[in-house]
């Protein structure tokens, strides 16, 4: 049962893509060449509605299938491992619904941005938005041992936001934002499995499997993009599984250091997002609007193809998430060597890119 949720998610998200690809080609919601942006073909927009949709549907048809056919006893047959969570499902389905109310709105505010251009500021200002409904009225904060909840919310407002954009800024070249959040999420459900989150895990399978059935359309060469109306709701449940997830447990002997397993998984985003706005700061541009200066970009000048970028990228995420697994059971020694293998996974990455050719693609 393990792969059947996963699996279905991915049939329904390719189905879903491929409508969504020929509904967009025939409607022209297309992405045409341009000077900020790298593709040099007509490519269709839209990949993200296959993306949250099949999370939407996912989520929805569990909940209903949990309270009004496990939780009212119309299949006696159920498996028991999975009766025993009904209740503690139920008193959660109110803030899955903030969550996907939350997904929503940055889902059709992308929708809104790919087809109209909207301001940088305004997105920014939805995306706190939305983020703070998840922190305040769905509890998706940090905890990191601090009590104040206005700090823990406020700090789980900006990571969300930090993710949100994060994963819209390595929506730029073919299959990079969905194959590293694909990656990211297959190493943040193994500490929820460890931890026995059921309904975390089950989540990250919803989510695995709908960027996996969407990948399938975006791995170079890519016949669809997923837009911001797909990757702000990435970036966004990237979050929520960041912070949802249980990284430190005692009882089945996890380290302290796990905590900061977030951090390392996500430091290839962080290395894009961090490198490119520094990159904008010192030439005097905004932040916040978009270029052709990208790590992706970056390495595509050094004459790597997309192919080559898009595994580039996707062996850094598997290299520093593989020691992010690891620090669930280092001890102070260990943490500390996980932690400078990433450093220096991202100095070789930073030097790589000081040399070598720099053609225009």
């Amino acid at each position: 049962m393990g792969l059947v949720l996963p699996l279905a998610a991915l049939v329904c998200s390719a189905l879903m893509t491929a409508c969504v690809r020929r509904w967009a080609v025939k409607k022209n919601f297309v992405s045409r060449p341009r000077a900020d942006r790298y593709n040099r073909n007509v490519i269709a927009l839209g990949g993200g509605i296959a993306i949250f949709w099949t999370i939407a549907l996912f989520l929805l048809g569990g909940a209903f299938t949990v309270k009004y056919v496990i939780a009212a006893g119309r299949l006696p047959f159920i498996d028991a491992s999975i009766a025993q969570h009904t209740e503690g499902f139920l008193d959660k389905l109110p803030d899955l619904m903030i969550v996907l109310l939350a997904a929503a709105i940055l889902h059709f505010t992308g929708l809104w941005d790919d087809k109209k251009n909207l301001g940088p500021y305004l997105k920014l200002v939805i995306q706190f938005a939305a983020a703070l409904i998840a922190a305040i009225f769905a509890d998706v904060r940090v905890e990191m041992f601090i009590e104040n909840k206005i700090i823990t919310t406020a700090l789980s407002a900006v990571w969300i936001v930090l993710m949100i954009n994060a994963f819209n800024f390595l929506d730029n070249m073919d299959g990079c934002s969905a194959g590293i959040a694909l990656i990211a999420t297959c190493v943040l459900m193994t500490a929820a499995v460890r931890s026995g989150q059921v309904f975390v895990t089950g989540m990250g399978a919803v989510f695995a499997g709908a960027l996996a059935g969407f990948l399938l359309f975006n791995f170079p060469p890519a016949k669809i993009f997923m837009g911001d109306c797909g990757s702000t709701v990435v970036g966004f449940f990237m979050g929520l599984l960041t912070l949802r997830t249980t990284y430190y447990d005692p009882a089945v002997g996890t380290s302290l250091y796990s905590v900061f397993m977030p951090a390392i998984v996500m430091a290839m985003p962080l290395y894009d997002f961090i490198s490119v706005t520094a990159l904008r700061i010192s030439q005097g541009k905004s932040p916040l609007v978009g270029d052709t200066q990208h790590f992706s970009h970056r390495l595509k000048r050094r004459g790597l193809s997309d192919k080559q970028v898009a595994m580039t990228l996707y062996v850094a995420t598997l290299c520093t998430g593989l020691g992010a697994i690891g620090l669930q059971a280092a001890d102070t020694l260990g943490a500390v060597l996980i932690a400078a293998q990433t450093l220096m996974i991202l100095l070789v990455i930073a030097i790589f890119e000081g040399t070598g050719r720099t053609e225009v693609p």
